[in-house]
């Protein structure tokens, strides 16, 4: 008995999973009944339009959500608004101080310009016109052509044109400051100032090029014909050039809100390459407040068509977006950033233009983001901008360059403190759980993901509050069993989470489908599906497994789920179900559920047996391996002719099948009464076919083919194999026992781990098989 033990330990070994693994642990667990549950993630079909808030949102049907339809044209933009900031703005005084009505006249050598005295009296605010380029722009407004057309919406003014800010002369000496040029201004004694040599050169710029170009703009703006609109946005290019190169981009061109209103009345062309220019322009003049709002808008519209793609593509407009997102307030430019997160949303979409947000690091912008969202005051806005962010990520969670930076950049701590703080609104949870569901089917961000201690409560409890949303809960299983999957310690911390089974238990419960048609729960299959692995990869923890065998109410779902359903209509969840129970029965203590009801488990799983499915087929007869170890199970089993499907699996063609089948018979082979009939059946036969075919290609299949001939012999007591047979399994032996029959393996990294199972798995029972192969006594083995 001591020497039975030692070379031959039962088919299912409890293995110490807290010291290191060696290279045939890490066989043996490939082998077990233990096994980690894969599935397909859930499919996430695309949106057939464009929309800020798509026909599932919970926004959707919001009376106060923002409107993604709405119109922009120039009537919505205030030019005024536009003034460059110059600092702040005093209030007025209260109390207005009253001048004489007479004012001196000054020295003689003042008025001959000998002396730097001003003696004009300038009002607040006044601002001095430049009398050469006031005499230009009349010549030049007075050549454009007198039937130019302007868009309705608005009449404007020459752009070039400023109203002089004129004093009223208090005697009839006095000059007009006015009519002293700059360079006279700048080289009276006592009045030099550190920007004027500044703006004078912004003055040249703009005289020299920006001038033209906004006068061309206005004229080309009449024709509106197709070649128009293409040299109109060309000019917007030159103009953007010269204002780059003179370094009046931003809110430091003097003369900025004239530009604006040139460009605003633009917009009513109604064309979408044109528009997308003159937002890159204005976006580049740092345009803020209702004027951002309507540039966002714009360009939001025009992102809406996916032919529009191209545009954004080839055009530097990401960028200066990019930097809406990172420089904007959320409190002041809320609604702003809504429409500019919803366009990177549509332009996600796009594989190309995904491309060009990676390139322009939209990743760490998010996640900056994502940060100031949450601390947000505006809970509400920050919710609205939070759907279209996580909805951007979703996409890009596909890219496998964005995948590294999602760890880099903390994205996925980031996402979980969103969880956590919008864990009501279903809208972000959704986007986020297919963000978790993307990303979790890959090592480096599973890992990075189940090393995130807030992950496992704040999963649960969003589970907990949106039972019934069954996308976001069929995604949010998905990833939880995606990370006990791979992670033993993932395992536990799951399972340790305050009312962990409780949520798990409550969701099977709502979607067992009890007494509706089978089409009614195609869907409901899919969240079972992953519900199921989600407990089939939990049960694998020595720690866990035992208290989910003996948990009443999720065994009896279990069960349920076989008798309710058929392999026909629900392959996968039945496999799944099957798989799960495997683990649960690896646990036999007294306190098993499984092994209370082992019968009724038998009788479930014989359904399988019988189905055509080979998966299906396979997890029943690991079950009835484990199940097998009690006598009651084997009689069950050799009454319904169970023992007749397993010794055909020999002839399946599969290893891993084969192997199932060898350890079932070994444990019906412990009955003396059920030797015999497993011999007609031709099971020894099978059993020496199977160990010439798979042998030094698996060494355990190998062993436990021997462990069944040994138990199916009696230990070689009994003259059960045929002369034929005997000739052929020792001729087999002895070619297996030579250690020339190791070279047979192919790779030299696997040889460590193939040579350690061939001496700990086949080695020891082959060498005792041989012994008694003549008319000697033996020993019964247990499988």
């Amino acid at each position: 008995m001591e020497l039975k033990q030692e070379i031959c330990p039962r088919f299912i070994s409890h293995s110490n999973m807290s010291k290191k693994k060696t290279s045939l642990e890490i066989i043996r667990e490939a082998r077990q009944s233990l096994r980690v549950q894969s599935t397909q993630r859930p499919f996430t079909p695309k949106e057939s339009q464009r929309q800020l808030f798509g026909v599932n949102s919970v926004r959707a049907s919001h009376p106060n959500r923002p409107s993604s339809t709405f119109s922009v044209c120039a009537q919505n933009f205030d030019a005024s608004n536009s003034r460059p900031a110059s600092g702040n703005r005093l209030p007025p005084l209260n109390h207005k101080p009253k001048f004489p009505e007479t004012v001196p006249k000054p020295p003689l050598e003042a008025r001959k310009g000998l002396a730097g005295v001003r003696v004009v009296v300038l009002k607040a605010g006044a601002v001095t016109t430049l009398q050469p380029l006031e005499a230009q722009q009349k010549n030049e407004k007075s050549k454009l052509n007198p039937d130019l057309k302007l868009p309705p919406t608005r009449q404007l003014s020459s752009p070039v044109h400023t109203t002089p800010h004129r004093v009223k002369p208090h005697s009839a000496g006095s000059e007009s400051s006015g009519a002293k040029t700059t360079e006279q201004r700048h080289h009276q004694p006592g009045l030099e100032d550190g920007n004027s040599s500044a703006e004078d050169a912004d003055v040249l710029v703009f005289n020299d090029k920006v001038t033209l170009l906004l006068q061309e703009l206005e004229s080309e703006a009449a024709g509106s014909s197709t070649g128009s609109l293409t040299h109109l946005c060309e000019l917007c290019e030159r103009l953007h050039g010269a204002l780059s190169a003179g370094g009046m981009l931003g809110r430091r061109c003097k003369r900025r809100s004239e530009i604006l209103r040139v460009l605003f009345r633009l917009i009513d062309l109604r064309s979408a390459g044109l528009s997308l220019h003159i937002s890159k322009l204005c976006l580049a003049l740092s345009v803020s407040g209702n004027n951002l709002l309507n540039i966002c808008k714009l360009i939001f519209k025009i992102s809406r068509s996916e032919s529009h793609d191209i545009l954004f593509r080839n055009t530097s407009i990401i960028e200066l977006l990019l930097g809406v997102l990172h420089t904007e307030d959320v409190s002041a430019s809320g609604e702003a950033l809504l429409y500019c997160v919803a366009t990177f949303k549509f332009l996600s979409g796009n594989a190309s233009v995904l491309n060009v947000l990676l390139d322009q690091n939209f990743v760490a912008v998010a996640q900056t983001l994502i940060h100031r969202l949450c601390e947000a005051e505006d809970v509400t806005t920050a919710g609205h901008i939070l759907v279209q962010l996580t909805a951007t990520l979703r996409n890009l969670a596909d890219h496998a360059d964005a995948r590294t930076l999602f760890v880099s950049f903390s994205v996925l701590p980031a996402l979980c403190l969103v969880l956590r703080l919008y864990r009501d609104d279903q809208d972000i949870c959704t986007n986020t759980s297919r963000v978790f569901s993307k990303l979790s089917s890959y090592s480096d961000c599973c890992l990075a993901l189940a090393q995130i201690p807030e992950c496992y409560p704040i999963t649960l409890e969003v589970l907990s509050r949106h039972p019934q949303k069954q996308d976001l809960v069929v995604r949010l299983l998905f990833t939880l069993g995606n990370l006990t999957a791979k992670s033993s310690d993932s395992r536990q911390q799951l399972f340790e989470c305050d009312g962990c089974l409780d949520a798990v238990v409550q969701l099977y419960n709502i979607y067992q489908r009890r007494g509706r048609p089978p089409d009614a729960g195609e869907a409901a299959d899919d969240v079972l599906v992953k519900l199921v692995r989600l407990l089939a990869n939990m049960s694998i923890h020595p720690a866990v497994g035992p208290l989910l065998a003996t948990n009443a109410t999720c065994v009896r779902l279990l069960m349920e789920t076989l008798e309710l359903r058929s392999v026909q209509e629900s392959e996968e969840l039945l496999v799944k179900v099957a798989a799960t129970i495997n683990n649960l029965s690896f646990y036999l203590e007294e306190s098993s559920e499984i092994r209370r009801h082992r019968l009724t488990t038998a009788k479930l799983t014989l359904k399988l047996m019988a189905s055509s499915s080979m998966d299906a087929t396979l997890e029943a007869t690991r079950i009835f391996g484990n199940l097998s170890h009690h006598k009651d199970v084997r009689d069950f089993i050799m009454q319904n002719e169970v023992h007749r499907f397993v010794v055909t699996l020999l002839d399946s063609g599969s290893a891993e099948m084969c192997f199932s089948a060898c350890g079932v018979l070994t444990n019906l082979a412990l009955d003396p009464l059920n030797r015999v009939r497993l011999a007609s059946e031709r099971a020894l036969a099978k059993l020496v076919d199977c160990l010439g075919d798979f042998g030094p290609c698996d060494w355990q299949l190998a062993g436990q083919a021997c462990r069944a001939v040994w138990n199916l012999t009696g230990g070689g007591s009994e003259e059960l194999l045929e002369p034929q047979e005997r000739e052929t399994l020792l001729r087999i032996l002895a070619t297996y026992l030579d250690e020339g029959a190791l070279e047979k393996i192919e790779k030299e990294d696997k040889m460590e781990a193939h040579r350690a199972c061939w001496e700990l798995e086949f080695l020891p029972i082959a060498q005792e098989l041989m012994k008694v192969l003549d008319p000697t006594g033996g020993h019964t083995l247990c499988f």
